[in-house]
């Protein structure tokens, strides 16, 4: 059992920097990587693009929900990002993988108030993985929040999903 929609925040949830203040553009692939104008590499934690690919394929929607102040640079980071396919199956650029994105300055209430009007999916079948206790207020819609202080990685990951479960069975 999993959520219907898991939503990421970017910047030290499913990457290691602020794509706002740690990187210039533009981005660019050099070879495997993608870096800024600098040389800067850009990449996914460790584990993020399995997740996000195994999610994909059990059918649960993604979106990427970021208060970011450089909407546009996250998105060449997330087109720009490969992620490789199960079974021999092309890598695809990341951005293929999330239904929707929500990056732009502002409340994460917002972001999750706009998610729910567009898929109609209730709050309470929804699951958000952040690096800043301050977006917990999204608990308050009925999402639930798991706390990512070093990222997500598949512990973590795994811990949200029990987190998601214990809520549902506590409301069934």
């Amino acid at each position: 059992m999993l959520p219907k929609l898991i939503a990421f925040d970017l910047d030290y949830t499913l990457w290691d920097l602020w794509i706002d203040t740690h990187v210039t553009g533009p981005l660019r692939r050099s070879g495997d990587a993608v870096v800024d104008a600098h040389g800067v590499p850009v990449e996914f934690y460790a584990d993020v693009p399995d997740i996000l690919r195994r999610l994909r394929d059990e059918g649960v929607l993604l979106a990427a929900c970021s208060r970011t102040h450089a909407p546009q640079l996250a998105r060449q980071a997330l087109q720009l990002l490969r992620v490789s396919g199960d079974d021999g199956d092309p890598a695809q650029s990341a951005i293929e993988l999330f239904d929707d994105l929500q990056i732009y300055p502002g409340s994460k209430l917002a972001h999750f108030r706009a998610l729910h009007a567009k898929t109609g999916i209730p709050y309470e079948q929804m699951l958000f993985f952040d690096d800043e206790r301050r977006n917990r207020e999204v608990e308050s819609l009925g999402v639930v929040f798991h706390l990512t202080p070093t990222g997500v990685d598949n512990a973590t990951f795994d811990a949200g999903i029990q987190a998601w479960k214990a809520r549902m069975s506590k409301s069934a």
